[in-house]
Order: C-alpha cells, then structure tokens, then sequence
C-alpha cells in the first residue's frame, strides 16, 4: 500500500474561501495571542484552549508532537489572513492509516460562522483525498456539548464513550466522546459540508474545543 509518506511529515497550506491552514510557527505566537483574547476561552474548564500567556509554550509543545511523529499542527487565518486559532492532526498512523482532527479553538469572531465548516471540509479532504486515510477520528470532554453537536453535524458516528480516558486542564477526570468518519462515508460528508458552506450565515453551533 503506497501510504504517501511526505503527506504524513509534512505539514500541508489549506486555503479555501473563507479560511486558509498553514503550519504552525513559533512566529505564531504574538497572533495567537491576540486570538485568545482576554482569556476568556481558557475559562471553559472542559477544554484545552491555552491562556494568552501560555500561547508560546502550546506552540513548543504541539511542535515537539510534530517532531515525534504524533501531529501535524495548523495555524488557522481567516479571509482577511488574520489569525484566529488553531487545529491540529494528531495519533497520526500511516499504517492503519487514520489521524485524529482536534487541538481545535477558535476567537470568539469567527465562530458561527463558516469558517470551521470549511476548515473540517480541508481538513478531511487531504486526510482522505491527499493522506489515503481510511478513518478519521474526533474526541471531546462529555462535558462539551457544543463541540459534540458540532462534531455530529459534520457527519461524523459517535463510536462511544472512554470512561476516565484523560485529564481536563484543571486536572479533574475526563470522560471522552469519540467520533469517527470512514473512507466510504466521505463522499456524502463532503457533501453535507459543501451545502453547509452554501448556507453559513445560518449555521449555528462552530464551537472551539474538540480533544
């Protein structure tokens, strides 16, 4: 199986219309700084979104996963190039082969909008399209209800449920919520996605949060 080995340690730019995905970059940090804003999206105790001042060291560690194999991290910019957020694949395995979407947040300006839709459109299309994945998969806090109706409405099964599976960022237990989406259900996911990028401005529920 030819499992296209530089799509799997090289961090690919993504652009679309309303998004483009670039990888991450330590001269990242002042711009992501300014997406986190005044902290408040690291209130959100059932996810992992950094404070303002920890935007440096979520960089070196989502670099250090890529240096070890284990990720792929993006920095996400919006129509205008600013940034405002990131996402990342991660538990990548070429040998399945199969990724993880998630390590994803965004400014509070760009939810609701559609912007996440088609960041989940390019996302998914180089796993399945460019990667040759045959899975992707998505996890969340149980506790994170809007990341779990977003994830839902991409088309994505819930596979089930991982009792005491992780650590919240506040150290409490976290149960885990795993989605996935499979080679043969791509075609019609792409689809859904497609339409929903067509009625964006109605689209509810782009949450920040996912893993």
């Amino acid at each position: 199986m030819d499992i296209r080995t530089s799509h799997w340690t090289t961090v690919p730019t993504l652009r679309g219309r309303h998004v483009t995905l670039e990888p991450l970059h330590v001269d990242h940090a002042a711009g992501l700084r300014a997406a986190l804003g005044n902290g408040e999206l690291s209130k959100l105790w059932y996810t992992n979104v950094p404070p303002p001042e920890q935007a440096g060291s979520y960089i070196a560690a989502a670099l250090e996963m890529q240096a070890k194999g284990q990720a792929l991290p993006f920095v996400v910019r919006n129509a205008e190039g600013a940034i405002v957020g990131c996402t990342r694949y991660y538990d990548v395995d070429p040998v399945v082969p199969r990724v993880q979407i998630g390590y994803t947040w965004y400014a509070r300006s760009v939810q609701r909008t559609g912007l996440n839709t088609e960041a989940k459109l390019l996302l998914l299309g180089y796993a399945f399209e460019a990667m040759g994945c045959i899975c992707v998969g998505f996890e969340t806090s149980w506790f994170n209800h809007a990341s779990r109706a977003a994830i839902g409405r991409l088309g994505a099964k819930q596979d089930g449920v991982l009792r005491s599976h992780r650590r919240h960022a506040d150290g409490s237990v976290r149960d885990t919520v795993a989605f996935s989406i499979i080679e043969s259900e791509w075609p019609a996911v792409k689809r859904n996605l497609l339409h929903k990028l067509e009625q964006h401005d109605s689209e509810p529920g782009d949450s920040q949060g996912e893993r």
